[in-house]
């Protein structure tokens, strides 16, 4: 079974603005997009803590799919320092208050691929899903054409999300 595709003329600039040599397998995207010269507006980061920041998923399962990673590319949870633990765990529960306040979803899905074979399409490097959920949110679209419709750009699905985020975390 394959996944169609549904033209995004939006993302056109996201695409568009590259992160990185793409042959570049020195680092995961995750770190070469930190070490880009562009603002967290450009590149889509919602929120910076100590040790790990948090970043809308380029391609979300559903508006609001965030990824909360941390700094230091490491691809196992044991590899963490204890305040990087707290500091990335802190970040996730904050994510999902703030998708709460900004997107008011029914649910949420939190989860983690640790390796390839367990689906982490860049196992290298650590990262948390938080993605909304909605009742009814497999419209007709992902159960008879195998596509997801996402109804806002990432620009302002940014935007809705620092906005809602817990203040006195800075």
């Amino acid at each position: 079974m394959s996944l169609d595709q549904l033209w995004n003329g939006w993302r056109t600039q996201y695409v568009g603005q590259g992160t990185a040599d793409a042959s570049d397998d020195s680092q995961s995207v995750f770190t070469r997009i930190l070490n880009l010269q562009m603002s967290d507006e450009e590149t889509h980061i919602v929120h910076r803590s100590a040790h790990s920041f948090v970043i809308l998923n380029a391609y979300p399962y559903s508006s609001g799919h965030l990824l909360v990673l941390p700094f230091r590319e490491v691809a196992h949870l044991e590899e963490l320092e204890p305040e990087e633990s707290l500091d990335l765990w802190q970040n996730v529960t904050h994510a999902t208050v703030a998708l709460k306040k900004s997107h008011t979803p029914d649910a949420l899905n939190v989860g983690i691929n640790l390796g390839a074979a367990a689906g982490g399409s860049i196992a290298r490097h650590l990262h948390v899903h938080v993605v909304p959920r909605w009742n009814g949110d497999s419209n007709f679209m992902t159960s008879v054409a195998d596509t997801r419709t996402i109804p806002e750009p990432l620009s302002l699905t940014a935007s809705k999300v620092r906005a809602a985020w817990p203040k006195g975390d800075q």
